[in-house]
C-alpha cells in the first residue's frame, strides 16, 4: 500500500472501537433528552419543584459531558485525527463538547431558579422565575439533543471511512511497514 494512502487510513479496529463508544455515547444524551423532565402530566411547572432532582439532572449531564470532553481530547491526541476522516470527525466531537456543556450549565440554572422560588409569595410573583426555569430547562434538553447529533455525523463520517476500507487493506497495529527490497549490489568488476 502506498505511503500517503496508509497515513489516510484509520486502522478498521480502531475505527469500529470508536463508532462503538459514540454510538453508546449517542444513545445516553438521546435517551436522557427525553427522559429529563421538568413539567408535570398537565404541561406545568409543579409547584414545588425539586430542587434534588433538576440538580441531578446537571449532575448527569455534566457527567455525559466529561465523557465526550475525554472522548474528544483521546481522539484530537491520536494521530488519526490529521488525516481527512480524522479531523471531520474531530470537527463534529468538539461541537458535541461545547453542546454538551451548554446542557449542562442550563440544567444546572434550572436547579438553581427551582431553589430559589419565593416559596411563600404569590403566583404571580412565581410566574417569571417559572417561565425561565421552563426555557433554561427546555434549551438544555435541545443542547443534549444537539450533542446527540453532532455525534451520530461523526459515526458518519467514520461508517464512510469504512467504505474506504474496502478498496484498500489497513495496517494493524502489530504490522510495520514493509521495507523495501534493498538495491541489487552494484557489479564488480
Amino acid at each position: 500500500m502506498k505511503p500517503e494512502i496508509q497515513r489516510e487510513l484509520i486502522p478498521r479496529d480502531d475505527t469500529l472501537r470508536l463508532i462503538g463508544a459514540l454510538k453508546a455515547m449517542m444513545a445516553k444524551f438521546s435517551d436522557n433528552s427525553e427522559q429529563w423532565k421538568l413539567l408535570d402530566e398537565r404541561g406545568h411547572v409543579p409547584d414545588e419543584p425539586s430542587f434534588a432532582e433538576l440538580f441531578q439532572h446537571a449532575t448527569g449531564a455534566q457527567d455525559l459531558s466529561r465523557d465526550v470532553l475525554r472522548l474528544t481530547a483521546e481522539f484530537a491526541a491520536s494521530p488519526h485525527s490529521t488525516n481527512r476522516a480524522g479531523r471531520a470527525t474531530l470537527a463534529h466531537l468538539a461541537t458535541a463538547s461545547t453542546m454538551s456543556a451548554h446542557a449542562t450549565s442550563h440544567f444546572a440554572d434550572t436547579a438553581e431558579t427551582a431553589l430559589g422560588l419565593p416559596r411563600s409569595s404569590s403566583p404571580t410573583a412565581q410566574h417569571y422565575p417559572k417561565n425561565r426555569m421552563v426555557i433554561d430547562h427546555a434549551t438544555a434538553r435541545a443542547y443534549l439533543r444537539r450533542t446527540s447529533e453532532a455525534l451520530r455525523e461523526a459515526i458518519k463520517e467514520l461508517d464512510t471511512h469504512l467504505d474506504f476500507h474496502r478498496f484498500f487493506r489497513a495496517p494493524s497495529h502489530h504490522e510495520r511497514p514493509v521495507p523495501p527490497p534493498p538495491k541489487p549490489a552494484g557489479r564488480r568488476r
